[in-house]
């Protein structure tokens, strides 16, 4: 099967799996359109298209179980002909970077389930899923959004965030309504968060506190490495340092993300996974700690434990030894595995459920662990004039037009 205007590059859905990786809350501002049903069947034609703003084009992907499908759209003027080659190359380079594809996830799954039989139980259902490498800066400004809060509130954040502080890039048809067309807008740079009056801005967006939390990392940045462009791709020289923390030990890289006003360790490890190659960093609280005291021979109780420095560690090297050195990704497995919004991922229709046995369906409903919320803990070098969490009661968020629809002439 050919999409016209897409490339075609060979790739299993148990290798990556766009329905699960893209909603499980580690990126929060990939556009899920739905496609015509004219365009998509149970015959594994695509039925969305994932549409992803970067500084310089908008890429735009759909997934059928062989095959993952890509184009990029340019704003105007649109670039000539002779360079669509190069283009078309720059794109698959950056899949290949985005997704980590040259991690084979089929051998690790087999790996973690030879090792765990807990991993074993949800390796079929949730195949696919891996930990992807983002932008440090946009990942940074995520997960301080993250504290205590929700995969489809922060996802609205974000898209809120970048409406007010970053220009559309272009727009495009809506592919369930041509007549119609949805607006793209990049990440903001440090710089365009760094000035005071962006506090107040994005409080009257619903950010609540985490509104200081944004500026203030954003002012931190931009007043120690400057906001200088140093190039169309890596941004500015702030972000280019965040980028430089990949090179950096774990330990010193931690060290550096948590002098930053609203990250703690659990923030902090969240980074260090899905922006920072640090693929051995679990993110624990206590969550995780029921979960290795349950199925992994920790000791402790069933109930909440106050998450210590030093449990925390505990936690994390034990299943690290467990998991070896892509822990961090079999943790996203069933983090993944326990998310509402996958209560019914991987099972059959609801047609053919219906028939199973009650107390059986239930079982493959629950048969994920639990694992813990997106909510930090405190960062232990919180600054003393950040507003207290408990005072503060957040203000409804509303609900970004994402993207922007406008009609056509």
């Amino acid at each position: 099967m050919a999409l016209t205007g897409f490339q075609q590059l060979p790739l299993s859905v148990t290798q990556l799996s766009l329905a699960a990786v893209l909603k499980c809350g580690q990126s929060f501002r990939w556009s899920i359109i739905p496609l015509p049903e004219s365009t998509s069947d149970e015959s594994g034609i695509p039925c969305h298209e994932y549409r992803l703003c970067l500084k310089d084009r908008v890429v735009c992907l759909r997934q059928s179980p062989s095959t993952l499908y890509y184009r990029s759209a340019f704003p105007d003027p649109q670039p000539p002909l002779s360079k669509r080659t190069i283009h078309e190359a720059e794109t698959l380079a950056w899949l290949r970077d985005y997704f980590q594809l040259d991690v084979d996830l089929e051998s690790l799954y087999a790996e973690w389930a030879s090792r765990d039989k807990v991993f074993a139980k949800v390796k079929d259902r949730f195949s696919g899923i891996r930990i992807l490498r983002q932008d440090p800066w946009e990942n940074l400004v995520s997960f301080i959004c993250s504290s205590n809060n929700n995969i489809s509130r922060i996802t609205k954040m974000v898209h809120n965030l970048c409406q007010h502080y970053s220009p559309p890039l272009l727009s495009l048809p809506d592919p369930c309504n041509p007549s119609e067309n949805l607006s793209y807008h990049p990440f903001p740079p440090p710089s365009a968060l760094a000035d005071s009056t962006v506090s107040a801005t994005l409080r009257s967006l619903g950010f609540g506190y985490r509104a200081d939390y944004i500026q203030r990392t954003a002012k931190m940045l931009v007043d120690a490495h400057g906001s200088s462009l140093l190039s169309d791709t890596h941004g500015e020289a702030s972000e280019v340092w965040l980028e430089g923390l990949r090179s950096l030990e774990t330990e010193k890289a931690r060290e550096e993300l948590l002098k930053f006003v609203g990250v703690g360790r659990k923030v902090a490890d969240c980074i260090l996974l899905m922006s920072l190659d640090k693929k051995e960093v679990i993110p624990v609280d206590t969550h995780v700690h029921q979960i290795a005291v349950k199925h992994y021979g920790m000791k402790g109780n069933s109930g909440k434990t106050a998450m210590t420095p030093k449990l925390y560690d505990e936690v994390n090297n034990k299943l690290q030894s467990l998991w070896g050195d892509y822990a961090g990704w079999a943790h996203s497995v069933l983090f993944t595995a326990d998310l509402k919004a996958f209560a019914d991922y991987g099972l059959d229709s609801p047609e053919k459920l219906s028939s199973v046995p009650p107390a059986k369906a239930a079982q493959l409903l629950d048969d994920a662990l639990p694992t813990p919320p997106l909510s930090p803990s405190p960062s232990p070098l919180k600054r003393k004039s950040a507003p207290l969490v408990s005072k503060e009661v957040d203000a409804p968020i509303e609900s970004p037009k994402r993207p922007k629809r406008t009609r056509r002439t």
